[in-house]
């Protein structure tokens, strides 16, 4: 049967009509308009829709809450001052807090550049990676003394201004420092890797000569110190002399203390192997306070995982097209196949109100073109029409014909299998 529904009539006063025997006014039998939606079935159905997404959408901002509440607060990065294990600088730094020194952490230059000044200690940990010349330089410029551990030798050349290169040499034990710095004595025997000396080692001049402690007796020293008109730099060899695992062999922890506690301000640079900035085009500190508001910290993490989110739904969502279809036109669709698209919307959408009402629509339309009722007839006319014709009781058929909607898709099923009979009972009179 082509169910082609249509919209409601309207109601003006109705000619009378036959009772069918029946005595006392007809009680005006309910009718329903539509698909008999409330704002309540609307949100319902909408909840149904979209519970799964928003189930996983719950359970990945637990679980990113999750991660943030028991992140430990320290760090795996090597040297980090916040990494208790062997590899990081945590004892060092937290004795150095001790005494009053305050430590300024940051992995990139251009931190390090902002947060250094001429009044404190720029502190480069090991690099995974080479610095550019120009982040050299950016370095160079913060006017801080600089103490500088384990570089490449592109480094140590820059921040000594070609005074010291490095080489390879090897240390069989404890050795003592051989030298007038105030930090190598103060640390006294230790065991450091040498790998620094002097290019101008025996040259006159009125260079600045380095400071050169702890050699191999080949010509290789562990550390060296250079004292400029304005700051000062070292340079060690060996980054065992920060870290948690060796801070305590021999004098290694006093050397430490000695080299960065001189300034009250340590910035703690512990190189990002990604970073490429060198600090000419950071902005002003207001700019920073402004996008520090917009942005509070973490949200980076927070807007990645929201964004894959995104495209993880996007994806699961996403209609699968198959290949254009090339069709002459004008296109002719079959009735029967446009009814069942229509019904294959309907099912989709959960839709069964507004199926029975076109259902139902349908039915009583025929069934009053067949009475030879007017279409403006209301529904207790064609209700008082169709029990003459069909005697049947009066609730029944006004709950045929402008019911509720159906529960179910059975129930739909079955209330179309009930009008087709309904239907199949009226006869012109």
């Amino acid at each position: 049967m082509t169910v082609t529904p249509l919209p409601p009539p309207p109601a003006p006063t109705p000619p009378a009509a036959s009772s069918g025997g029946r005595t006392g006014p007809v009680d005006e039998p309910p009718v329903v308009i539509g698909d008999d939606s409330t704002g309540r079935s609307r949100a319902a159905s909408t909840w149904r829709r979209l519970r799964w997404p928003l189930t996983v959408l719950a359970a990945i901002a637990l679980l990113v809450l999750f991660l943030a509440v028991v992140r430990p607060p320290t760090s795996a990065a090597p040297y980090a001052p916040d990494n208790p294990e062997e590899n990081g600088g945590m004892a060092v730094a937290e004795v150095l807090k001790d005494q009053g020194v305050r430590i300024t952490h940051v992995t990139t230059v251009a931190g390090a550049v902002a947060a250094a000044g001429p009044e404190s200690t720029l502190l480069v940990t090991p690099s995974p990676k080479f610095f550019a010349d120009d982040q050299i330089s950016a370095l160079n410029r913060t006017g801080a003394d600089l103490v500088v551990l384990g570089a490449d030798y592109a480094m140590v050349a820059a921040v000594s201004r070609n005074t010291i290169d490095s080489t390879y040499g090897e240390v069989d034990g404890p050795v003592p420092p051989q030298c007038d710095d105030p930090a190598a004595q103060a640390a006294g025997e230790v065991t450091l890797r040498p790998g620094l000396y002097d290019v101008n080692a025996g040259a006159g001049g009125d260079a600045v000569r380095p400071v050169l402690c702890w050699p191999d007796g080949l010509g290789a020293y562990a550390y060296a110190r250079l004292d400029f008109p304005n700051r000062s730099v070292t340079v060690v060899d060996d980054p065992a002399v920060i870290r948690n695992g060796t801070v305590l062999d021999e004098g290694n922890a006093a050397l430490a203390l000695w080299m960065l506690g001189q300034q009250e301000d340590l910035v703690w640079l512990v190189p990002d192997p990604m970073d490429v900035s060198t600090g000419d085009d950071e902005p002003t500190p207001a700019e920073r306070g402004q996008v520090n508001a917009m942005m509070p910290p973490g949200s980076a993490p927070v807007a990645l995982v929201a964004v894959l989110t995104a495209v993880l739904l996007a994806l699961w969502r996403v209609r699968r097209m198959g290949p254009l279809v090339v069709e002459n036109l004008p296109v002719l669709v079959r009735s029967a196949e446009a009814t069942r698209g229509r019904a294959r919307l309907y099912r989709a959408a959960r839709a069964r109100g507004h199926a029975a009402a076109g259902l139902r629509a349908s039915t009583a339309d025929r069934i009053a073109s067949r009475l030879g009722l007017a279409r403006s007839s209301d529904a207790t006319s064609v209700v008082d029409s169709v029990v003459a014709a069909t005697n049947r009781p009066s609730q029944q058929v006004a709950d045929l014909l402008y019911g509720p909607p159906p529960a179910d898709d059975a129930a739909l099923a079955e209330l179309a299998r009930r009008l087709d009979i309904l239907e199949s009972e009226v006869h012109r009179p």
